[in-house]
């Protein structure tokens, strides 16, 4: 074992005498938690889920979902969505050597947050899980801490965000997740180091510069900045960072601790400082293992790693999964900014979910937030399109899984098909660069009629057709010789009224007649009897 690997384990053993553990001496290992772990069935069942990932960034209108770091930089360089950060916070602050991002906190005041309307609201729409974000990548805790003075019940809205979100979402019936982003704080932070290169201000240096002695007679006196933005870059030494990574990990067992979340994502591609992370984790585990007598909760990770689930970040999975996973996607930039296009809508998020769903996962819609805590206009009215689509077809999606294949249509097989634009296009071509950030957006060209995608509850079966136009297509996974036919077709309707659809099944594929549908559509679903 290395050196390192000596040191971390010999502080998470002092770090854990003086952390209380429920029945410290009856907890599991991570590596035993990891090999008898299976994601729990209410997560499986739950398909959609809302969540809150919302903070003082939402403060400022534009500027993009980094404002905290791209306000410091006149020159965001290839991160073109933060590229109005630093014009606007000059124009509407004034500089970031005097109005810095601790100054934004503190104006924000979510002057019109209220957790039980928010929640309800997402209960009414669908959701069956609720998240919210207890920290970004600026390192401020949207919880009361007891080790990190930055954070919501102290700074801006002297309230305690994640406290308010847990009682009204369990007064709710539903499960509740909490998401940590603030691993890359120290990285993240480095220009409010700088200074301006040119202008009036050139040279003169950031507020993340000050010191504690600095805030005498201002309103954040006995605030100190370091705790914020972290060291200076050249001040931090291997001790110091370690001393931050402790600290990482009392934050977050105590917010295991205190709001004994269902979900807890970490977002990153590891766990969170390697053994810190999870060390998180286990607690997490062995909490729900110790109040529910099995493992039911659930740790996300951007990576596939054992005792977790598969995070997709803006994206889905290319191929139907064996196990569980979850999609998030967001309107916006993450916060919501007035300068920035809406990049869903009610269509894009039914078919995001579809598509999730079909090949066994979920989808974690970020519903973003005015800095009063209030829903903007037009996102309300997509999420209410969604929650309306749900309660007609949502049999089709709650408590089912996938079939053998997840769908047919030109985009399954790999054809080509026509963009809005009349050119062709292979629909599979950008799906080649991954799964992040793949997902289907209000700028995507919209699916060809033959689309379907399936699902089961067992013995129903059903039809998703993704763009239904009225005529006849043909779904040639359902060919009487196809190996992955469910077997021969005895009844076909639409699910919302019940009405018959024509059909014919031979050995080419089952061709369906839809109803004539008018303009433009959201899926409809179809119920399908077959006989085994």
């Amino acid at each position: 074992m290395s050196k390192l690997s000596n040191l971390i384990l010999c502080n998470l053993l002092v770090l854990l005498t003086a952390i209380p553990l429920t029945a410290q001496e009856k907890t599991l290992t991570w590596d035993e938690l990891a090999e008898q772990y299976a994601c729990p069935e209410w997560f499986r069942d739950a398909k959609f889920g809302i969540w809150f990932h919302w903070g003082p960034q939402a403060a400022p209108e534009q500027g993009g979902g980094w404002y905290a770091r791209h306000m410091y930089m006149q020159d965001v360089g290839r991160q073109k969505f933060g590229k109005m950060a630093y014009p606007y916070h000059l124009m509407t602050y004034g500089h970031p050597s005097e109005f810095g991002f601790k100054d934004v906190i503190n104006s924000w005041k979510a002057e019109n947050f209220d957790a039980e309307a928010l929640i309800n609201f997402s209960k009414e729409n669908g959701a069956k899980y609720i998240v919210a974000l207890a920290n970004h990548h600026d390192h401020f805790d949207l919880f009361d801490s007891s080790y990190h003075p930055w954070n919501s019940v102290n700074v801006g809205p002297k309230k305690d965000i994640i406290g308010e979100f847990e009682t009204a979402t369990r007064k709710a019936g539903l499960k509740f997740g909490v998401t940590s982003h603030d691993d890359r704080f120290l990285n993240w932070w480095k220009p409010a180091f700088g200074s301006d290169k040119d202008g009036m201000y050139a040279g003169v240096p950031y507020d993340a510069r000050l010191t504690k002695a600095d805030g005498k007679g201002k309103w954040w006196e006995g605030l100190d900045p370091k705790d914020l933005y972290g060291p200076a870059p050249e001040d931090r030494t291997p001790e110091i960072i370690e001393d931050i990574k402790k600290n990482w990990l009392k934050r977050h067992i105590e917010l295991v601790d205190k709001y004994k979340p269902d979900l807890l994502y970490n977002d990153g591609f590891n766990f969170t400082y390697g053994d810190y992370g999870k060390e998180v984790t286990r607690k997490l585990y062995n909490n729900s293992l110790s109040e529910n007598g099995k493992i039911d909760a659930v740790m996300l990770l951007k990576r596939k790693a054992k005792g977790t689930v598969n995070e997709v970040e803006s994206g889905g999975s290319n191929t139907l999964r064996e196990y569980p996973w979850q999609s998030e996607i967001t309107f916006t930039d993450w916060f919501y900014k007035k300068d920035r296009h809406l990049t869903h809508n009610a269509r894009t998020i039914l078919e995001m979910l579809i598509e999730a769903v079909s090949k066994n996962g979920n989808l974690l819609l970020s519903m973003e937030l005015n800095p009063d805590g209030t829903i903007p206009h037009e996102i309300k009215k997509s999420v209410v399109i969604v929650g309306d689509w749900l309660k007609i077809n949502g049999e089709a999606i709650y408590g089912t899984r996938p079939w053998k294949v997840f769908g047919d249509g030109k985009s399954v097989r790999g054809e080509e098909v026509e963009t809005v634009e009349g050119e062709l296009r292979n629909a599979t071509a950008n799906q080649k660069h991954g799964e992040h950030f793949n997902q289907r957006t209000t700028a995507t060209p919209a699916f060809a009629n033959d689309e379907v995608r399936f699902t089961t509850k067992g013995d129903d079966f059903y039809i998703m057709v993704m763009n239904p136009k009225g005529g006849e297509f043909v779904i040639p996974s359902f060919a009487k010789s196809s190996e992955v036919n469910p077997g021969i077709l005895k009844g076909l309707s639409q699910l919302y009224d019940g009405r018959k659809v024509a059909f014919k099944q031979s050995n080419n594929g089952l061709t369906i007649n839809m109803p004539a549908v008018n303009g433009d559509s959201y899926p409809v679903v179809l119920k399908a009897k077959f006989k085994k």
